[in-house]
């Protein structure tokens, strides 16, 4: 960050060169966030014993009462009805037995394939699998899809809509190729079979007939009989040239409840207590492998968890000293988030304090670690900022701002852009609030080499560099709970699909 860019920010909002002098009690609180700290927090919440922290699990309600704990330690309120916990109504959807047949060969589930669409079946269905490939009027015009497995090739796209076009046009159901290379497929296939024993955990909803089976592109090509290079062509402009097969297949689920919590502590403020500040973190991951390893999650998302906890803690040793914020100030700790947002997709569209009293969300998802991009730097003192100028101008400069007067970290937003191809703004929490028009700010440190590996491990966080980036959002966390008018909604939101 060029210190001109935030200058300017700065006297935008209305501030003076004068501004800049560092506020002593800030820093005072500030300062209070300790590595000593988040590595003893840390040291708990991922270790072995916690068996990675998975959504309803013994282990994960051992998190959420630690957290709930932590927050009645520090005086707040359990602003659910005197509780620290918000039910989450999720279940467990297991799909008992996935058979899948081309030609002779039956395919082995979580090796040949991945089953992620919808089904229950009472028994076989018999039809044929034709081939597709890219997902145009064109090719639909030249492949009978009607009642048909239809093979379709989306690498590189967004398979969602590709999936809903050719449902829509009577397929009975998918196989689909959405990434290259057999390695690609394979660390898929192993998270899934990770996950079949203990089920997709999501919202309970009526089941939808939509058969819907991932291969990898090198298993296309065998279940057609031909070579990956000759499907790639034929997808383009002549996929009836590729021999259809014979298909059968099956799918039968079960559901069961699952018991999830989000985690609230709540610091009421002073004469804008009808304002609240929302600061999150997910603190699930997603539990052990298939042979009995554990995902720790210390950087996904545990470093964001115990974050939160010691900004929380600044702002609760402020308030015990007399020094409350201006604007009540709302620590959510969310459940589900490796299932798919599921805890703050519950909490704001059911929201303990009305949406339109919430103020910003600030969201921390991995902040502990130093990524591909910055590994080899000189200076590493960075940290990526997504999402903080689309729905507020003013959200972006007072954390500049912040970062300029207190921190001087590299804020980095290379992230920020509508068409990154990693989509990071749409895999973390703040996206369900951006969706109800809040402005958010989301910091992130990005992917490196053990992101969701059980070798995401206490002993490689970077606690020196984890404890500045936590002091800069509970800075920015402090502006924004204490300035006189809260930030203007005067963007809009251009990113609303997942």
């Amino acid at each position: 960050m060029k210190k001109r860019f935030a200058l300017t920010g700065a006297l935008a909002l209305g501030l003076t060169i004068g501004s800049f002098a560092q506020n002593p009690v800030q820093v005072k609180y500030a300062n209070t966030i300790t590595a000593g700290d988040l590595e003893e927090y840390l040291t708990f919440l991922a270790s072995d014993e916690m068996k990675g922290r998975d959504t309803g699990s013994p282990e994960g309600l051992i998190a959420a009462n630690y957290l709930a704990d932590f927050y009645k330690e520090l005086g707040f309120t359990g602003p659910v009805d005197g509780s620290y916990f918000q039910a989450v109504p999720l279940v467990s959807t297991k799909f008992e037995e996935v058979n899948l047949k081309i030609g002779k060969n039956k395919l082995v589930s979580n090796e040949d394939y991945v089953f992620i669409g919808d089904g229950d079946m009472k028994k076989s269905a018999k039809t044929d699998l034709v081939f597709l490939g890219l997902v145009t009027d064109e090719n639909l015009a030249k492949v009978d899809v009607k009642d048909k497995l239809v093979g379709i090739w989306a690498v590189g796209e967004r398979s969602n809509n590709l999936i809903n076009t050719v449902m829509d046009a009577g397929a009975a159901g998918i196989v689909i190729v959405s990434m290259e290379g057999q390695a690609n497929f394979d660390r898929i296939a192993n998270r899934y079979k990770t996950l079949a024993g203990k089920g997709r955990i999501g919202f309970d909803k009526p089941t939808d007939q939509r058969p819907i089976f991932m291969v990898s592109s090198d298993k296309m090509g065998e279940l057609f009989g031909t070579s990956v290079e000759e499907l790639k062509e034929a997808a383009k402009s002549n996929p009836e040239s590729i021999k259809s097969q014979k298909a059968s297949y099956q799918v039968e689920k079960s559901k069961t409840p699952v018991e999830a919590y989000n985690v609230l502590g709540f610091l009421e403020g002073t004469d804008k207590k009808d304002e609240v500040l929302v600061i999150s973190s997910h603190y699930d991951h997603v539990g052990v492998s298939s042979t009995g390893e554990v995902f720790n999650g210390a950087d996904d998302d545990g470093s964001g968890t115990v974050s939160v906890m010691e900004i929380a803690q600044a702002f609760g040793t402020a308030a015990k000293d007399g020094i409350r914020p201006r604007r009540s100030i709302l620590f959510l700790n969310v459940t589900g988030e490796e299932k798919g947002l599921l805890g703050s997709q519950y909490y704001s569209e059911n929201p303990i304090f009305p949406i339109a009293n919430t103020v910003n969300n600030i969201n921390i998802d991995m902040v502990g670690r130093i990524d591909y991009e910055y590994q080899d730097a000189e200076n590493k003192d960075y940290v990526y900022v997504i999402g903080s100028e689309m729905l507020s101008t003013d959200l972006k400069k007072i954390n500049e701002y912040n970062n300029i007067t207190y921190t001087d970290l590299i804020l980095d937003y290379r992230y920020d852009a509508e068409d990154d191809p990693n989509r990071f703004y749409y895999r973390s929490d703040h996206y369900n609030f951006a969706k109800f028009d809040i402005p958010v700010i989301f910091f992130f440190n990005g992917v490196h080499d053990d992101y969701h590996q059980v070798t995401d491990t206490v002993d490689k966080i970077e606690f020196p560099l984890m404890t500045k980036r936590a002091q800069l959002i509970f800075h920015t966390a402090w502006d924004l709970a204490n300035r006189e008018n809260r930030t203007r909604v005067d963007g809009t939101n251009t990113r609303t699909d997942r």
